[in-house]
């Protein structure tokens, strides 16, 4: 086959392919696919960041023909063969799969040729990574107001997250920032990049936007973590109606300190192994209790640290880390709990309904039926 008779998608077919979720081959050296791509592509580059630095330093010093000769040379005998066994095996494995580079240039173009060579037909898309990008910045911007939201809100630790996942129709935010949203919010696994956060969230409102119905999201700030939620969607929210969930204290103990103490331990060991996890684990809880000491103050942040410190030392030597409770709730009460009234102070014109979690569920489920 010639180039030319070669398939090529446009954006007019994105909506399609990313609904489908057609496997994607990113042909784009390491680097680039690091800050970001589509969720679930797979990585197998034409040029590897060494070899794209040298083909641009060329570009720069001896122009675009002598700059396509040395990456020619570059990924040539072994080389190209491996790279072009690799391709092959995905296309074969991934028979709806689609590719692109950066702009949908040469080097979707070289890839695309060599593997019809190889006997493998992919489909390119026409403007590459750079038009799916802006294709889903798009998704966001035009989803995200017309969206009905019902916004769920509520104290730290009534478990505003594992409510929403027991509904038909939501969006978890923190689950695709990778983050719980607070001070103690970070996880083991790192959060992903922002554009990789953007892209996904653009997936996810895509796929919510196919159904009629309305859509629990948790109140969350702009920032998670690192992170920040896309204008669209934060002004969305500050204007959507606002549902609260209500636990009392302690239960609200209990599940924070299932989350913070029990998963953020089990999460840390999985990550860094069994001695390394712990002490990654004890660093993660007194860095997240030192972000805030200024607000809660010098004598009362030492007062928590030592508790901590005492439960963390029982944890080490066996067992179960009881004395954790007793910062986390003094922590709910005196710093999360007041900091809460205040923001809802502002809120209170947009609550329609307050209720303990299977109250809520009543009044919320009507609200995401079709």
């Amino acid at each position: 086959m010639t180039q030319a008779s070669l398939p090529w998608l446009g954006p007019e077919t994105f909506d399609a392919l990313l609904l489908a979720e057609h496997p994607l081959l990113d042909v784009r050296a390491p680097m680039e696919f690091q800050k970001g791509s589509i969720p679930g592509a797979c990585n197998l580059p034409l040029l590897e960041d060494d070899e794209r630095e040298r083909v641009g330093r060329c570009y720069k010093q001896q122009g675009h023909d002598a700059a396509v000769a040395l990456g020619h040379k570059l990924v040539s005998g072994a080389t190209r063969e491996a790279r072009i066994e690799a391709w092959y095996r995905w296309a074969k494995e991934n028979p709806e799969g689609l590719l692109f580079c950066f702009r949908g240039g040469q080097r979707s173009q070289i890839t695309q040729r060599w593997l019809a060579e190889a006997g493998a037909v992919v489909p390119g898309l026409s403007g590459g990574y750079k038009a799916l990008r802006q294709h889903l910045i798009a998704i966001i911007d035009r989803e995200s107001p017309r969206l009905p939201w019902r916004v769920v809100g509520g104290r730290t630790g009534v478990g505003k997250t594992r409510f929403l996942d027991t509904l038909p129709r939501a969006l978890d935010l923190e689950g695709l920032a990778v983050h719980r949203g607070s001070a103690f919010g970070p996880k083991a696994t790192p959060q992903p990049t922002p554009i990789n956060f953007e892209n996904a969230l653009a997936v996810a409102l895509l796929r919510l936007a196919q159904a009629p119905g309305g859509i629990a999201i948790e109140d969350e700030s702009r920032a998670i973590g690192r992170l920040s939620v896309p204008e669209p969607l934060a002004e969305a929210m500050k204007a959507a109606p606002l549902y609260l969930l209500e636990a009392d204290l302690e239960a609200r103990v209990d599940l924070t300190f299932e989350e913070y103490i029990t998963d953020g331990l089990a999460d840390h060991l999985a990550a860094y192994g069994e001695g390394a996890g712990f002490d990654a684990f004890a660093i993660y809880l007194r860095g997240a209790l030192g972000k805030i000491e200024r607000r809660l103050g010098g004598a009362r942040y030492q007062t928590l640290l030592s508790v901590l410190n005492e439960a963390l030392d029982d944890q080490a030597q066996g067992g179960k880390g009881l004395l954790h409770r007793v910062w986390i709730e003094t922590l709910l009460t005196d710093y999360y709990d007041p900091m809460y009234d205040y923001q809802l102070e502002k809120k209170q014109d947009r609550v329609v309904f307050s209720g303990t979690w299977d109250a809520l569920r009543e009044a919320l489920l009507p609200e995401l039926e079709p």
